[in-house]
């Protein structure tokens, strides 16, 4: 559901061997094999985060803006040199308690390259296409984090099912999960769109916050992994029949209405079976909004 027609899905993290290019990224790795090579890296997100890995020696930049810099120059080097790039967050805290738990010294380059192919945070991994580094892309890698955390949640609420293809109840779930939100955007039309879900489940509320640009054609732009979330909650809320409340809200309309955008915002509701429109007006994370429209009624 992305404008090229396809959805892009990081399945797996290949690394292995030590990248050492003209500069210093301890906290980058690649797969040596001629054939299939890739470049994974952890990128600090925040001048705070930067603060705190000054100890673990990941960078010789003075300041986080230098930082960005030199990771940017790292990331495009990287793709002239490597048929995949990804990157990750790289979060202090995880990072700490992971070597914690592992008995690694965080100082040590090996410490940091078991950290970004744990294979558990794999969901957390974004690919990388030449993105402006400081524009969306930090953001994304931050919100990747927090989709990764939520998807592990959903997956363990389905007993490791989420990504077992053998599993034919929740890939039915999945599937009628993917209808829902199908509904839900072809009933709104086109415009630009935030949608926010919350599912209540054993351990904690699962959450959504995705933003959608549909255009006349029906074409739907939606950042992959938030695809990918939003599918896997939904799934998950039906699979276990666990309530739950999406709002859809944003500027209705397109170019060819004349440029005529109105604000709207709809609400539906499930009980654990289905989607229906909200039997009143709801507010969800501060946004209020109206009983949606029927999606049974929507083709």
């Amino acid at each position: 559901m992305s404008r090229n027609g396809r959805t892009r899905r990081i399945t797996d993290c290949t690394a292995g061997g030590g990248l050492r290019p003209r500069l210093r990224s301890p906290h980058g790795r690649r797969r040596a094999d001629a054939g299939e090579q890739a470049f994974v890296i952890g990128v600090l997100t925040s001048a705070a985060d930067f603060e705190r890995a000054r100890a673990w020696r990941l960078s010789d930049a003075p300041d986080y803006a230098c930082y960005l810099r030199e990771t940017a120059e790292l990331l495009a080097e990287a793709r002239r040199r490597f048929e995949t790039v990804r990157a990750r967050m790289f979060h202090p805290q995880d990072f700490e308690e992971f070597c914690l738990l592992h008995g690694l010294d965080p100082v040590e380059p090996a410490a940091r390259d078991r950290y970004l192919v744990n294979p558990p945070l794999q969901t957390q991994l974004l690919a990388y296409q030449g993105e402006e580094l400081a524009g969306d892309f930090v953001p994304r890698l931050a919100r990747a984090r927090e989709n990764g955390l939520t998807l592990r949640h959903a997956d363990l609420l389905l007993d490791g099912g989420l990504y077992d293809e053998r599993g034919r109840g929740v890939r039915e779930a999945y599937q009628r999960g993917a209808e829902v939100f199908r509904r839900m955007l072809v009933g709104a039309g086109p415009g630009v769109y935030e949608l926010r879900l919350a599912v209540d489940a054993p351990g904690g509320r699962l959450t959504v916050a995705a933003r959608v640009l549909q255009w006349e054609d029906g074409v739907v732009r939606i950042n992959d992994e938030d695809l990918d979330l939003l599918c896997a909650v939904l799934c998950t809320g039906l699979a276990r029949e666990l309530p739950g409340l999406a709002v859809l809200h944003g500027s209705q309309g397109s170019a060819e209405a004349c440029g005529e955008y109105r604000p709207s915002a709809w609400a539906w509701a499930s009980g654990g079976q289905d989607w229906a429109p909200a039997a009143g007006p709801v507010r969800l994370d501060g946004v209020a909004a109206e009983p949606g429209y029927r999606l049974d009624t929507v083709c």
